[in-house]
C-alpha cells in the first residue's frame, strides 16, 4: 500500500510535538497550500499587517506561556515586522517564525539579499542575526534531510 502522507499533512506533526496550537499570519499566495484543509486542532489568527500580527503572536505567547507560530508571506513581510521581531527576541518570547518564498522562477537574478542568488536550502534568511535557526525549504524533497 502506498504511503498517503504528503508534505502538507506531515508539516503539522512537528508543530503538534512542540505544543503549538495557534498560528498567526497575514497570508499571501505562497501560504495557500499551508492553509488548505487547516487542521481542527489548530487556531488561525488572521491579521492585516505583519508587525501587528507578530505583536499579537508575541502577546499570546507571553500571556499563555505557550509557543506560537507566526507565518509571514515572504521576505518583504519579514522586513515589515522586523521591529516586532526584535522586540519578541529581546523578550525571549517562545515563537516560531516562518516565511513563504517566491517560486524559484520569480527570484530576481540580482543580488538583493546575500542569499538571493544561491540555491541553497539551508541559507538563513533576512532574520539571520536574531534567528537561532533559519533553514530554507526549497522543493518538498528537501524536507527529508532536515532535522
Amino acid at each position: 500500500m502506498a504511503d498517503d502522507k504528503t508534505v502538507h499533512s506531515v508539516t503539522y506533526d512537528p508543530l503538534r510535538s512542540l505544543g503549538l496550537t495557534t498560528v498567526f499570519g497575514n497570508p499571501g499566495s505562497t501560504e495557500q497550500t499551508f492553509l488548505q484543509d487547516f487542521p481542527d486542532d489548530f487556531t488561525y489568527v488572521l491579521g492585516l499587517q505583519e508587525a501587528s500580527v507578530l505583536a499579537m503572536a508575541d502577546g499570546f505567547a507571553q500571556s499563555t506561556g505557550e509557543p506560537a507560530l507566526e507565518n509571514f508571506h515572504t521576505a518583504a513581510d519579514t522586513g515589515n515586522a522586523m521591529g516586532s521581531l526584535v522586540s519578541a527576541y529581546r523578550a525571549s518570547t517562545p515563537l516560531i517564525v516562518t516565511a513563504g518564498q517566491q517560486t524559484r522562477e520569480m527570484l530576481l537574478p540580482i543580488r538583493i539579499w546575500p542569499t538571493a542568488t544561491k540555491r541553497s536550502c539551508s541559507s538563513p534568511g533576512s532574520s539571520g542575526p536574531i534567528s537561532p535557526h533559519g533553514p530554507r525549504m526549497c522543493p518538498p524533497r528537501s524536507l527529508a534531510p532536515m532535522r
